[in-house]
């Protein structure tokens, strides 16, 4: 039998986890008979209130602010899941909004929280090149408990954050790619600024070098982060006569626009070009031919994010967490054709 949650109590009465909540601090908006009867249902369960996270509820107005870029891309979407679940079960409400990774819209939103006096914020930064960004000096001179989500970037190397292991990540699937016996790998390189993207570029790099293969500056080409800038940069590789045998995309939607490119041309993919992707979105599984991809551990993101909070709030130094990256190995991958070399 496990530890007796809110949660528990609040199914059991037929109640939200916010009214067990409000009842069992003897906040005035509860009727008194529904107070009486939580109270009772909480003590026969054997409900203990858990000291850290009273220690947390005492000093606080209860509420995380969380900034994503949007809400559209299903890696934050799965991230932000996890974080308000766990932000429920502790009495705790999420104001949320979007960045649209405009560095001057990410600081109106921090601003807000920050008058809306929340207790903490979880954010995954637009990213700047400049070493200091005049937000984040505030954030730290103010104390404001913060929890990055993503990897770190000069700018907001002071803070703690969670890392979702991209130069891993992608280390793992140029390795796979290499193990085919490809040696002529083209990389679909993401935003310059963007430090996840740089990573996943780090990876793909080290692989090479590990294999004692030098990286070609012209098998590197800068791609966005969408469906229709994959397209785009295969038609410039197509144009080019690159003699690439794969291509690993920096992620998935950019490995599917780059697989239909080239299937409109008549490529087969893998037998003619193996094309692998990052990220596992639910897509991927299901695309004409299912994408070898690397999967984010998501929901354990958020977990270790949220974790990392309640450390903070505590007056703890959180400890940071390295969440391994898996290879998902599917079709879109495969051995080159012995033609080719």
């Amino acid at each position: 039998m496990g530890m007796v949650r809110l949660k528990d109590v609040a199914l059991r009465a037929g109640v939200s986890i916010m009214t067990v909540s409000k009842a069992l601090r003897n906040e005035p908006d509860i009727s008194a008979g529904t107070k009486a009867r939580i109270k009772l249902l909480a003590q026969q369960m054997g409900y203990v209130p858990d000291s850290a996270a009273r220690s947390l509820r005492l000093r606080n107005n209860r509420l995380f602010g969380i900034i994503v870029p949007n809400m559209n891309s299903p890696t934050y979407a799965r991230v932000v899941m996890a974080i308000e679940d766990r932000a429920q079960e502790l009495g705790f409400d999420l104001l949320f909004a979007q960045s649209m990774n405009l560095p001057e819209r990410e600081e109106a939103c921090i601003r807000r929280f920050l008058s809306r006096r929340v207790d903490g914020i979880f954010i995954s930064p637009v990213y700047r090149i400049e070493p200091e960004a005049h937000i984040y000096v505030e954030l730290e001179a103010r104390k404001t408990p913060v929890i990055l989500l993503g990897p770190n970037a000069p700018f907001c190397s002071r803070f703690f954050g969670v890392d979702a292991g991209d130069l891993m990540g992608s280390y793992a699937v140029t390795q796979h790619l290499l193990k085919l016996g490809h040696r002529k790998i083209a990389f679909f390189a993401g935003p310059p600024a963007a430090s996840w993207a740089k990573e996943r570029f780090e990876g793909y790099c080290r692989a090479l070098r590990d294999a004692n293969l030098d990286v070609d500056e012209s098998m590197v080409f800068q791609s966005g982060t969408n469906i229709e800038d994959g397209l785009k940069t295969a038609l410039q590789m197509m144009n080019e006569n690159c003699p690439a045998t794969a291509v690993q995309a920096i992620n998935d939607l950019v490995a599917i626009g780059c697989a239909n490119a080239f299937m409109t041309q008549g490529v087969k993919i893998p037998d003619d070009l193996s094309v692998a992707g990052y990220g596992n979105l639910l897509t991927s599984e299901h695309y004409r031919i299912p994408l070898t991809t690397v999967r984010q551990p998501k929901a354990r993101l958020g977990n270790a994010a949220m974790d990392m909070m309640q450390q903070l709030l505590r007056g703890q130094r959180p400890e940071i967490k390295r969440l391994a990256a898996e290879l998902s190995v599917r079709d879109s991958t495969a051995r080159p054709r012995q033609t080719q070399h």
